[in-house]
């Protein structure tokens, strides 16, 4: 095998990472741009923003989870130079996907009126129920998106992904300021109006790439027109095994901080608003380090694809690195500006000043939260699913959050005992997967002990 130094890793890691990062930054800078200018219609519609996110989020990223399944298997085999099981890894992508989005699709619509019976504030649910379901509409084009997307990272090509959400999020932004406080002769919607700027966005994202892939050049080799008499069940299978346990990695993760969130409803709308807040900052952060965690997913399974574990474990080891460094910064931005920057969102003093407090435990969590995502891209680059979900099932929904339910409202330490629980969550998560991650590879260096599913 052939050797490959660590700066080399940090350089073929950077390039393919900060397409997706920026493209993360995009999209959560979208969701930025939402908070502030709904919280400019006051703590009730920010509230309510938090309570549809909270729930729309769960089952959004139980999606990409599914869809990523796409991306370390053609890696693999465009790491073995196999062009012709690429096309059929798109195709049978493809059809998981838009299936898996009706049913998640159909899943919301049918719960959206349970949030009346999730003892929030009334005035919250009923600025929530509408917004949930515009928003829910949009999963079926995001999911469209996400299939070209993750077909493209596979193959290391990761800027036109970027490219065009940075325009299409630019253009939320825009029919956000049309449509929440009714410029350009449109009535204000309000609350809504930040649903169908996100749903409208979203259409033009799936239309755009999907364009943009068929027309390419780059493209050709792998026929990826679609033809039913080649389509494999073991094929969807193995997918099916890869994606649909790293979707629920995402909803073990999101679903904790959405419960979170319903606990801070329980508290009060000042405690939602808040956690609003803190969230929305704290996920500026963790999208971007999930760029870097495809770029591990990516690096890891080109390497495996080759062979090469000795520098598959240098590709890991070096994101890791990379994620540590860039997470302490981010730390170190949130707590010394956690005065300032719930300021930008809300001019309410009670819920900056709480917002600020729990700033401070997300910049102490910081580093914590980027080694886990970056953990579960490394080890879904080896196709090893199944122990990491466990590891994420086990850290918050059976220690984290009852210890955050028993800082917050047993010993009556109220939000900041919720986003104890958090912490604690995210600290164990970090470690066991970075042990994961060392114990999975150093055993494949050795050609043992491995439980992958290639």
């Amino acid at each position: 095998m052939n050797s490959i130094n660590f700066k080399d890793h940090f350089s073929k890691t950077f390039t393919l990472a900060y397409p997706v990062m920026l493209s993360q930054l995009g999209q959560v800078l979208v969701g930025v741009a939402d908070s502030m200018m709904v919280g400019r219609l006051g703590a009730i519609p920010l509230a309510a923003a938090s309570l549809a996110n909270s729930i729309f989020f769960v089952v959004l990223m139980f999606g990409i989870g599914v869809s990523m399944a796409i991306t370390p298997l053609v890696a693999m085999a465009d790491g073995k130079k196999k062009d012709n099981k690429i096309g059929r890894l798109f195709r049978h992508g493809f059809v998981i996907n838009s299936a898996t989005a009706f049913i998640l699709f159909v899943l919301i619509t049918l719960f959206t009126p349970m949030l009346k019976y999730m003892n929030q504030p009334e005035e919250v649910v009923t600025q929530a129920i509408p917004y949930l379901i515009i928003i829910t509409i949009s999963i079926l084009p995001f999911m469209f998106f996400q299939t070209f997307k993750q077909f493209a990272e596979g193959l290391s090509q990761t800027k036109q992904a970027m490219y065009i959400t940075l325009v299409c999020n630019g253009l939320n932004v825009f029919l956000n300021w049309v449509m929440i406080y009714g410029n350009l002769g449109f009535p204000p919607l309000g609350l809504n109006g930040a649903g169908w700027a996100t749903l409208i966005s979203r259409v033009l994202m799936g239309i755009i790439i999907a364009y943009y892939v068929f027309k390419s050049n780059r493209y050709k080799r792998f026929d990826l027109g679609f033809k039913i008499k080649k389509f494999s069940f073991p094929m969807v299978s193995k997918m099916i095994r890869i994606g649909v346990p790293t979707g629920f990695q995402y909803i073990f993760e999101v679903g904790a901080f959405s419960t979170a969130a319903i606990m801070m409803g329980w508290i009060g709308v000042t405690a939602l608003a808040a956690h609003q807040i803190a969230i929305n900052l704290a996920s500026v952060s963790y999208m971007m380090a999930s760029g870097l965690s495809a770029a591990a997913m990516v690096r890891v399974g080109n390497q495996l694809g080759r062979n090469d574990i000795k520098s598959l474990r240098e590709a890991g080891f070096t994101v890791f690195t990379m994620v540590a460094l860039f997470m302490l910064v981010s730390a170190f931005i949130f707590i010394v500006f956690r005065e300032f920057l719930p300021s930008l969102y809300i001019d309410d003093p009670t819920v900056i000043r709480m917002s600020a407090s729990l700033l401070v435990i997300a910049g102490i969590f910081q580093l914590s939260d980027g080694i886990q995502v970056v953990g579960l891209g490394a080890l879904r680059g080896m196709a090893d699913v199944k122990v990491p979900t466990i590891i994420t099932l086990i850290a918050y929904w059976v220690i984290g959050l009852p210890l955050g339910y028993f800082f917050a409202f047993v010993l009556d330490l109220r939000e900041l005992g919720v986003w104890y629980g958090l912490l604690i969550g995210l600290s164990i998560t970090g470690v066991m997967l970075l042990v994961r991650f060392h114990t999975l590879s150093r055993g494949l260096l050795h050609r043992k002990n491995y439980q992958g599913v290639i």
